[in-house]
């Protein structure tokens, strides 16, 4: 059995603007002014925690004052849980190909640094949960991407013989390289470097076309070791 794992943000919704609200109010509660969406979407990617630290370094706050980075953290969950799936949305196509691979046997899972409570109250409230049994967040286990343990854990709940990994950073790159799964790249999301610098088997620029890379990927397939596929809008 073949999982396609998925990561959340930035792979199958954009998020930004719901993150970017409850930082912005994290902000404003805490005296200080609001960062730029695109700010706050290149700071996406490596957890909560993260996100905190890039916020501290830029309002020029000592982001190794752990306290006050607990304060911060403490601030932002409060205003993100409390919405936080009002403004955010699937990208183009990635219902119809959910249904797809599900209808065609694929076990689906999500494999995000999000808290896993987050993430499935976001997936719930895009009536998008029904689609994913296992859900593995930053703070399931002890360690984040891109180490390989919530990858190999989301494969192991899924009760797959053989994962696909889906993402769209250099984070979920090095992901798929420590658990030695083939990775997609999904190239409409939250990368910070170019395609070329982010290794993969396969990138795409639209969900329409992950099914037939799947397949291309399943008869090009060696063991892990599998040709380099592009698919990019015409």
């Amino acid at each position: 059995m073949t999982a396609i794992i998925f990561d959340l943000d930035g792979t199958l919704i954009d998020s930004v603007p719901d993150v970017h609200k409850a930082a912005s109010e994290m902000l404003a509660e805490t005296g200080h002014s609001a960062l730029g969406i695109a700010k706050i979407r290149s700071f996406i990617g490596n957890g909560v925690p993260a996100l905190i630290t890039k916020i501290m370094q830029e309002i020029d706050e000592d982001h190794e004052d752990r306290a006050r980075h607990a304060v911060l953290e403490k601030c932002f969950m409060r205003h993100y849980m409390a919405a936080p799936a009002v403004l955010s949305t699937p990208f183009d196509n990635v219902r119809a190909t959910l249904d797809y691979l599900s209808a065609n046997g694929f076990r689906l899972a999500v494999c995000t640094n999000k808290p896993v409570a987050i993430a499935k109250q976001i997936l719930h409230d895009l009536n998008m949960d029904s689609y994913f049994a296992v859900v593995i967040g930053g703070d399931s286990l002890t360690v984040r991407k891109p180490d390989p343990a919530p990858l190999h854990a989301a494969i192991d709940q899924a009760c797959a013989s053989r994962a696909i990994y889906v993402g769209d950073s250099e984070v979920d790159s090095e992901t798929a390289q420590h658990a030695d799964v083939p990775f997609m790249l999904f190239t409409e999301g939250y990368r910070r470097a170019s395609i070329n610098e982010i290794q993969h088997q396969a990138a795409f620029s639209d969900f329409s076309q992950l099914p037939g890379l799947v397949q291309i990927i399943g008869e090009k397939a060696s063991g892990n070791r599998i040709e380099s596929t592009t698919a990019r809008r015409s």
